[in-house]
């Protein structure tokens, strides 16, 4: 095995390393390869002695993989990559766990998951309340140092990341969206030194609208009213993305109807961002192909073979 890490964040990889060699996994067996993607991780596609790539990250990368792949020895590839994925709220769910979903949903992480909640669907009738509640709360979110304790959500990864955030919510001002908070850099005090973003939403979205459609990877709200569960499911399914979902309502045959129209390859029914390794992981569309976890991971690193043996 070789683990190509994000020239961002290597260093978590390189201690699993190290904890393979303190847990004496046999030298050679699972490798560490840090670099760029335009270098190692090129290479890694390209190299005719790797039989199968895993990747996480945009869509971009995953077509330069699968390119370099097509022109060596055209290798198995698992592929996890964006989302845009809805959270949709009926006025029967059971609302205090939805609010709390919608908001861990979006903020967790800065909102760079590739399962964050970025679009948020809630009914008509209950719209103006339930965004407002949770723009409220947006505001008093602890933004800072994440090696401070009481910090809730910390910097975006880099200044291009932050500059790619920023560009989104400028997009969705001159889109017509309204920002009901947030909506710019976050400089009060040491803040001003690293790459911090206000956590924002937007209300008033529409479904075609840029910030509705493309992945932001930043803490940035879409929130979309619907009428009825057959627009819910339109909305849900109008981007080019599939990789997660949800449904709150306590209507279960609403719930495992929606299950059954949207197109990702999870639905959490009144939760969000549920995971076992036992149960498959992964996406529709361009989210991805391949899954993760689950017996369904384990078939895309075997081959099957056939075997004849005549006994006459």
């Amino acid at each position: 095995m070789v683990v190509k890490p994000s020239e961002m964040t290597p260093i978590t990889t390189f201690k699993l390393g190290e904890y393979c060699l303190e847990a004496s996994v046999p030298p050679g067996v699972a490798n560490v390869l840090s670099g760029y993607g335009n270098t190692a991780g090129e290479a890694l596609a390209r190299h005719t002695d790797v039989d199968k790539i895993a990747f996480t990250g945009s869509v971009r990368t995953a077509r330069a993989l699968l390119k370099a792949s097509a022109e060596s020895n055209l290798k198995r590839f698992s592929l996890e990559l964006g989302g845009k994925s809805p959270n949709i709220v009926f006025p029967d769910a059971p609302l205090d766990q939805a609010m709390k979903a919608a908001f861990w949903g979006i903020y967790a992480n800065k909102g760079e998951v590739c399962s964050a909640g970025s679009r948020l669907l809630v009914y008509e009738d209950i719209y103006d309340e339930f965004v407002n509640k949770l723009a409220e709360r947006a505001r008093a979110l602890r933004v800072g140092n994440p090696l401070h304790p009481e910090t809730e959500m910390g910097s975006q990864i880099s200044q291009a990341q932050l500059d790619r955030v920023l560009g989104y919510i400028e997009e969705g001002r001159r889109e017509g969206a309204r920002i009901l908070c947030g909506g710019e850099r976050d400089t009060e005090g040491e803040k001003a030194r690293g790459f911090f973003v206000k956590p924002t939403i937007f209300a008033d979205v529409k479904p075609q609208m840029k910030i509705a459609q493309e992945e932001i990877f930043g803490p940035v709200l879409a929130t979309l009213k619907f009428r009825d569960a057959e627009e819910a499911a339109e909305i849900a399914n109008c981007t080019i993305y599939g990789l997660v979902s949800a449904v709150w309502t306590r209507d279960i045959t609403v719930a495992h109807r929606l299950a059954q129209r949207i197109k990702a390859g999870s639905v959490w029914i009144n939760a969000y961002n549920c995971f076992d390794s036992a149960s498959p992981f992964g996406g529709y569309k361009q989210s991805g192909f391949g899954r993760e976890m689950g017996p369904h991971a384990l078939e895309s690193y075997t081959q099957v073979k056939s075997v004849w043996a005549s006994l006459d």
